[in-house]
């Protein structure tokens, strides 16, 4: 079972976040996020972890704090003990978080931004370009693919030492390494683009999503 949480950033509520939430967290962290300069990237950055052990606390009725996240030689972040898989993303104003009992997941979320499509170009098969070229929407096309090749090389966890080029998505599917990986769209806004990847078929797996709002947070 696949588990989604995501939440809106609020200014209104930052400093009661940190008030709240920063003491639980080790102190690498909490310098971490002491030293970002933006009240934006220091909330994309704790509500993450927020969300995080919220979702484990919900689902699987443990103290989260009680975990510690490592780190692999490419970054992905991970529980010691395995038994909770987990990907974190954020874009513009949103952070989410897949949690999984099942599998390794990838997930990613993007804003709709203008961008210059061929800068981009180098990053996608030929068919993939081709049908963002060809598209109604070349903007909502991209990112589809955009989100849809992040989820995957997340979900693998080698991270961008897997070039994007490298495999196609095809119908909501793709291998790298000989292993398949599946996709499905997450809908939370229609701003954004997000998918989820995972090894598993995702029509065999059941999916919740649920959005959490700060002022509840605050509230735990």
């Amino acid at each position: 079972m696949i588990h989604i949480y995501y939440c809106y950033l609020s200014e209104e509520n930052h400093e009661d976040l940190l008030r709240i939430y920063l003491p639980r967290f080790d102190y690498d962290y909490q310098d971490k996020i002491r030293r970002y300069r933006r009240w934006q990237d220091a909330q994309l950055s704790i509500l993450g972890r927020i969300l995080l052990f919220y979702g484990i606390k919900e689902v699987f009725k443990i103290n989260g704090y009680d975990k510690t996240i490592k780190h692999t030689a490419f970054s992905k972040p991970y529980f010691e003990d395995n038994t909770v898989h987990f990907n974190i993303s954020h874009s513009g104003e949103i952070v989410i978080c897949a949690i999984s009992d099942a599998s390794e997941i990838g997930i990613d979320i993007e804003i709709l931004s203008s961008i210059t499509f061929d800068d981009f170009k180098i990053q996608m098969s030929e068919n993939e370009w081709q049908k963002v070229q060809l598209a109604d929407d070349k903007k909502a096309s991209f990112f589809k693919y955009w989100t849809q090749k992040e989820a995957v090389i997340k979900a693998h966890g080698h991270g961008l030492s897997i070039p994007l080029k490298s495999f196609e998505i095809i119908n909501n599917n793709t291998k790298i390494s000989n292993e398949n990986y599946y996709l499905e769209e997450i809908k939370v806004d229609k701003k954004y683009k997000c998918y989820i990847a995972l090894r598993q078929n995702t029509n065999e797996i059941r999916l919740t999503k649920k959005m959490i709002k700060t002022h509840n947070l605050i509230k735990e």
